[in-house]
Order: structure tokens, then C-alpha cells, then sequence
């Protein structure tokens, strides 16, 4: 995403009244943590966090429609909490390297027996930008390539490998060289394209055509990464990802879709990939550890398991029984629970409740999105699709005061990812909510 803005002043002074004590544990963190912008400075504290909700000093509940992606199966999940204590109960922990156990090999086979067809193994470890540096390592000594192709803006984790897949100037500058032979293109835009066209295809047709260009000039590329669903919830179109997986098989470019924030239901399928096509490599996070416990992991095609030299995961925590409890718990509470029919349905209601705001707002430049991951795009007008960042920033104050938490994009996107254990009673008062604050800045 490109550079973020650091909205955490605002917002503070918009609608947080603290209390002593929670006054007092503000200023403790900004004695003792490095500041950072996405960070720093924090305007209140969490004391709970359960189900769809977290809690603030005051006692006060918020739902959650941010998460960091982390809150699938909603805070404090009981069968997750279960498994976590059945798993401390056996004393079985951790596993040194070089031996297994049953949590990490049952984890494994869940994991594959839920993945798209064709994705057979797996290797974890304790968190996304892991991951995503475990999928390019495989990547590339799989190809005997060395670049990368990936999209400006995006977000793909923390370490070099993964900024330099970013490309995001907020990550990059002042670090000097990063990992080179990365590439990026232009992430398909269908609302803000600078050609001004609406046809679906036209615009996939020259995207593509930018694409071609950097493949026919550049022979050694490895791999392709992306998320299947842009992080600003634009969806691409099938015909985008078929055309896409095409060049990248002709050219034996691996394909990598990142979904440490989409796997597992919340685009209402397991996978978002599912709603276009089966990558090489699908690289998963975040909810994976319940909120709870990081971990990660990739799953890719029986094929690349041709590396037996070679250490792509070399990870303490690679086969953690614990973390495997969890994970596994997850997989089990989604699948019981309905989550991805669930996240399909509901989020269809709501994306339709938003659009019938869309229809009432003109500030309501687009929504997007696919099951519980949507987003609204505040504009100044909508012939310009100048980006209303200050009325987002009211909008997001008006909220919390009410008890809805989230989070800004590119700093006037509304992004909005509840759990999957969201009711229909809670998206009808979101709506409500936002529809109250879109009349206030109508005032």
C-alpha cells in the first residue's frame, strides 16, 4: 500500500477520554517502546478481547473490523482456548528440530486436505513475512532464477525480501540496496486507472500488456507474488489471474499468492484464490494462530518438493505442537462453525448495505470487496475521486466514540474486515453507524 498516514493523534484527540490509569500505561509505552509510525503514538489500551470485540481501559467494547487479520475465528475462541490447554495438559510443547509429532503432522494433513487441488505440502513457521521469504526461497532455487515480480504499493511483511517485494517507499528509504531483482508492475486498478476507462477487460488488457513487457525483458524472473484480492479489497477478474498464471507457466514463473490475511473464509471461500485460480505456492498467516499464537506457513504443489539439500525453513518453532494445536483448532472451528458460508452470505448483505449507502452518499466514491473483506472509498466528488481523507478521518473518530473500531487505507479507504463470527445484528449496526456519521458530515 502506498505510504501510510499516521492518523494516531487525530483519532486520539477525536475520541479517546482516558482515564488515570489507562493515562498513565499510555505514557509507561511511549517511555519504553521504539517509536514508529505505524505504531506510535498509541491512543488507548486493550485490557479484553473477545469473540468479534476488544476492550478498552474504560470497560468500553469495540467491534473489531480490523483485527490486523488476526481475529478469523474471533478473540478467545473456546476451541481454540481448549485445544490450547489439551495440548499444555499432554506436555508436549515444543519439538527440536530433526524430530516430529502428532499436532504438526496432523496439522499438515488438515492443511492440505483443505487447500485448492494440487497443493500437497506444507512447511510453517512463526510468521508471515517468514513465510513469504520461505515461498521466494523455493521460488527461486526451484527455477534457478533470481527476480521477483510483484506490485507497488503492496504489503508482503517486514523483513528485506518482503519490503523489496513492496516496494513501498514508507518500508524502503534510508535502507540503502534491498534484495535486488525485484520488479514491480501496477496493481489493476478498475476506479482509479489513469486512462479514465471502465471495461473490465480493456483494463486487464493493458495491465497485462505491462506485464508481458517486463517478462520479455527480463529472463531470469523466478516469481510472481501477489495477493489474489488487493489489499485495498480490489478484486481482480478471473480472466486477470487466468491470463496471468498463463505467461507465468509458459515462462516457468512460479505463481505465489500471498493470503496471510484472506485464507481461511474470509472471502467466503477457504481460499481466496478459489475464486480464480490455483497458484504454485499459497503463503498463509495471521488467523492461522487463532489471535493467539503467531505462526505461518506455505503450501505449495507436489513438484517443487525437489530440494531435499537445501534449507528454505530452518525455523525453531518450524513444527511447534503447540502452535500446530491451534492452527489445526482453527481449520476445525471454521469448517464446523460454517465460517466460509457464513462469510459469504453476510458479507454479500453487507457489501449491498453499503452500496445502498453508496447510493444515498455521494462522498461514497466505490465499494469493494468479497465476503467479510470490504472497503468503502470516501472521494471529495466523484468525478475527480479525490481521496477524502479528512472527512475518512472524522468518519473513523465518529465511529469509535460509538464502539466501531477500524482502520484507514491509503488514508480515506474505510477498510473493513470483522471476524467471521460477526452476526447480521452487528453489520446492520455498522451500517447504521456509518450512515449516522456520513449525515454528520453532510452538517
Amino acid at each position: 500500500m502506498p505510504a501510510p498516514v499516521n492518523q494516531g493523534e487525530n483519532i486520539r484527540s477525536l475520541v479517546i477520554k482516558n482515564n488515570d490509569t489507562t493515562q498513565a500505561l499510555l505514557e509507561r509505552d511511549a517511555q519504553v517502546f521504539f517509536h514508529q509510525t505505524l505504531s506510535t503514538p498509541v491512543f488507548n489500551t486493550i485490557t479484553r478481547a473477545e469473540g468479534a470485540y476488544i476492550y478498552d481501559g474504560s470497560g468500553k467494547k469495540y467491534l473489531d473490523l480490523h483485527g490486523n487479520g488476526v481475529h478469523t475465528v474471533g478473540y478467545q475462541n473456546p476451541r481454540v482456548i481448549q485445544a490450547i490447554q489439551q495440548q499444555i495438559a499432554k506436555n508436549l510443547t515444543f519439538a527440536p528440530r530433526r524430530f516430529t509429532n502428532e499436532p504438526a503432522v496432523e496439522l499438515a494433513e488438515k492443511l492440505v486436505s483443505v487447500a485448492p487441488e494440487g497443493l500437497t505440502r506444507v512447511l510453517f513457521c512463526p510468521g508471515g513475512s517468514e513465510a513469504i521469504e520461505m515461498a521466494v526461497m523455493l521460488a527461486k532455487l526451484y527455477t534457478g532464477k533470481w527476480k521477483t515480480l510483484s506490485y507497488y504499493g503492496t504489503f508482503h511483511g517486514a523483513g528485506f525480501q518482503a519490503v523489496s517485494l513492496g516496494a513501498d517507499a514508507h518500508f524502503r528509504e534510508g535502507l540503502g540496496p534491498v534484495i535486488p531483482g525485484a520488479i514491480h508492475l501496477e496493481l489493476p486498478d478498475y476506479y482509479r486507472n489513469p486512462w479514465g476507462w471502465t471495461d473490465q477487460q480493456q483494463i486487464d488488457d493493458e495491465y497485462l500488456r505491462q506485464l508481458r513487457t517486463q517478462v520479455e525483458f527480463n529472463p531470469d524472473i523466478a516469481a510472481l507474488i501477489s495477493e489474489p484480492i488487493f489489499y485495498n479489497s480490489t478484486v481482480p477478474t478471473r480472466y486477470y489471474w487466468e491470463q496471468v498464471q498463463a505467461l507465468c507457466k509458459a515462462q516457468n514463473i512460479l505463481l505465489i499468492f500471498d493470503e496471510i490475511y484472506t485464507a481461511f473464509g474470509r472471502t467466503g471461500k477457504m481460499f481466496a484464490s478459489e475464486h480464480f485460480v490455483t497458484p504454485d505456492i499459497v503463503v498463509v498467516g495471521k488467523g492461522f494462530g487463532g489471535g493467539i499464537i503467531p505462526y505461518a506457513g506455505i503450501i505449495g504443489r507436489e513438484g517443487l518438493n525437489v530440494l531435499e539439500h537445501k534449507s528454505i525453513g530452518h525455523y525453531t518453532h518450524e513444527k511447534n505442537p503447540l502452535c500446530a494445536a491451534v492452527a489445526k483448532a482453527v481449520i476445525e472451528e471454521v469448517e464446523q462453525k460454517e465460517l466460509v458460508a457464513h462469510a459469504h452470505e453476510l458479507g454479500a448483505y453487507f457489501k449491498a448495505g453499503l452500496m445502498e449507502l453508496q447510493a444515498a452518499f455521494p462522498i461514497i466514491g466505490n465499494v469493494s470487496g468479497l465476503g467479510l473483506n470490504l472497503a468503502v472509498d470516501l472521494v471529495k466528488d466523484r468525478k475527480s475521486k479525490t481521496r477524502a481523507i479528512e472527512e475518512a478521518n472524522q468518519l473513523m473518530g465518529f465511529c469509535m466514540e460509538r464502539g466501531i473500531s477500524f482502520k484507514l487505507i491509503q488514508g480515506n479507504i474505510l477498510n473493513l474486515k470483522p471476524a467471521l463470527v460477526v452476526t447480521k445484528e452487528e453489520v446492520d449496526w455498522v451500517l447504521e453507524v456509518l450512515r449516522e456519521g456520513l449525515n454528520a458530515l453532510n452538517q
